[in-house]
């Protein structure tokens, strides 16, 4: 896991865990990192200082186990007596977002429950029974973007159907 400190087109900073820097990547250019301040998917990574462990921070760490103190950070202060920031929200989805993901689900669900999955098949079952070489029944399986055109196209009722990020795990 990786956490980047992040900045939107209108000023608001955030902090965001992702499992690699690829993930972020990947999820930026398809507007998936939103600011939860005011929802812009502008959004870029900033300036962040890294956490190094010292030979003088792992020295204190052990002083403190031993001693059982809990540490300057009670005090509002890092152990260099600088002021502690103030904890910056993750970006997290709104409401609305929520609402909507929720539907997704529901859709998915109702799907699933009334159609047969076909798996690869479905574009091959879906033209056969258009042209009329197969019973019709409700199927659902695997097309990519530009077979569901084609079916489309030629007039075939699909209906592509939005899958969720957390369903690619």
């Amino acid at each position: 896991m990786i956490k980047y400190m992040l900045a939107c087109d209108q000023g608001h900073q955030f902090e965001s865990w992702f499992s690699d820097s690829l993930a972020y990547e990947q999820q930026a250019k398809r507007g998936l990192v939103e600011c939860p301040h005011c929802g812009s998917i502008k959004v870029e990574k900033a300036l962040m200082a890294p956490s190094i462990s010292t030979s003088k921070r792992k020295a204190r760490n052990a002083m403190m186990e031993r001693t059982g103190a809990q540490g300057m950070q009670d005090h509002g202060t890092t152990p260099d007596a600088q002021p502690r920031q103030e904890a910056q929200p993750v970006a997290l989805l709104d409401e609305n977002q929520r609402a909507m993901r929720e539907m997704i689900r529901d859709l998915h669900a109702k799907i699933s429950e009334n159609s047969v999955d076909v798996g690869a098949s479905f574009v091959d079952q879906a033209r056969k029974m258009h042209d009329g070489e197969m019973p019709t029944r409700a199927i659902r399986g695997e097309a990519t973007l530009a077979q569901a055109k084609e079916l489309w196209d030629e007039g075939v009722p699909v209906m592509p159907v939005p899958v969720l990020p957390e369903d690619r795990n």
